[in-house]
């Protein structure tokens, strides 16, 4: 059970919208609806959920404008949904902020887990105040804050951005797979797949365009290894 957490519903689908609710709410959350893009955008800025659910396809604006829109005014994990099994539409929306993503039809087993993976991955970086703070060079990341820098200059990651990053700064240099990565920071069971190792290329685009091209190393064939240290 979740109590005391919200989370924020967008489908302009009814029955989509009330089932996701209805599990969601039994699974102790506190939860508000949206049917358009201009109101899930007034619903943040009124709720500040823990978690947005979020349709792709929207009437007024779509998902990937909202998810902009609630990423510019703070972190929030995003679970993006949509009804195309299109590749392009994922990078699209992991591009724009949004942490992960599930392809209609989805049985609410499925989503109700991704959404406990994606609240666990933001408390992790919130439970061990002896590791604080993780300097290494001139990049310097505040777990407690959820706050990076490098160089002095402050960089706004989303949540899977941010714990990324995390997973890499207590490995410096060391060669990450990217099967390791979905499983470890994702939480993601799987064996292979284009889409989901596409997952993981996608952020690692979006924190080197953040914080540096030469932030991160591409080991060919296999993943990607963190290259600053002291």
């Amino acid at each position: 059970m979740e109590p005391g957490r919200r989370v924020l519903v967008v489908e302009d689908d009814v029955i989509i919208a009330e089932s996701i609710t209805a599990r969601l709410r039994a699974e102790g959350f506190t939860v508000d609806v949206a049917h358009d893009g201009p109101a899930a955008v007034a619903a943040d800025t009124a709720s500040d959920p823990d978690l947005v659910v979020l349709d792709l396809m929207l009437p007024g604006f779509d998902g990937l404008e909202v998810c902009r829109r609630v990423q510019a005014r703070r972190p929030v994990p995003v679970l993006m949904l949509t009804a195309r099994a299109d590749e392009t539409d994922m990078l699209i929306g992991l591009g724009v902020g949004a942490d992960d993503y599930l392809t209609k039809p989805f049985s609410m087993r499925v989503l109700t887990a991704r959404v406990h993976a994606l609240l666990r991955r933001v408390d992790r970086g919130r439970t061990d105040p002896a590791e604080a703070r993780i300097v290494l060079g001139d990049l310097e990341i505040d777990i407690e804050q959820r706050r990076v820098s490098r160089g002095g200059v402050a960089a706004q990651l989303t949540p899977i951005e941010f714990d990324l990053l995390v997973h890499f700064a207590r490995r410096p240099r060391a060669v990450q797979p990217r099967e390791r990565l979905l499983s470890e920071v994702w939480e993601w069971q799987v064996h292979g797949g284009a889409s989901h190792t596409r997952a993981v290329d996608s952020h690692i685009k979006a924190l080197r365009r953040k914080l540096g091209a030469d932030l991160i190393r591409t080991v060919h064939g296999i993943g990607y290894a963190l290259e600053v240290g002291p």
